[in-house]
């Protein structure tokens, strides 16, 4: 073997180890916080960023073209639904009321959920004959 597949292999042994270590440190995050916010902020980030760390250890280990494709598809893919599902999940905790409101820095979402939507005009479509 060569100097520079010991290199790339110890290289992605490091990644594995670092991105299974973050993401260690989510689950104790996840675990440990109080509210639903920071608990989907600690199940969303740290694992995100581990699993890409860990994708690269592995592709750096695999080398092959259809390994690392397969494995930069997997990565896409986490990128794309782990902080929309982190997203929903915060989003229905503030509106069931699981969340303190008084805690919230800003509450950009107190003004979207307590306006009135329009009055449709009584006279408008009743005189054409479509209401």
């Amino acid at each position: 073997m060569s100097v520079w597949l010991q290199i790339m292999d110890t290289a992605g042994a490091a990644l594995v180890f670092f991105g299974a270590a973050i993401c260690l440190l989510g689950v104790v995050g996840m675990l440990k916080l109080p509210d639903v916010l920071s608990r989907s902020h600690a199940a969303t980030k740290p694992q995100t960023l581990g699993l890409l760390l860990v994708l690269a250890g592995v592709a750096l280990r695999l080398r092959g073209g259809m390994d690392v494709a397969t494995l930069a598809l997997i990565g896409f893919f986490q990128l794309m639904t782990g902080p929309v599902a982190a997203h929903l999940v915060a989003r229905s905790a503030y509106r069931t009321g699981q969340i303190e409101r008084g805690e919230l820095l800003f509450d950009d979402l107190d003004a979207q959920l307590t306006r009135q939507a329009p009055e449709p005009d009584e006279d408008t479509g009743a005189a054409d004959g479509r209401g």
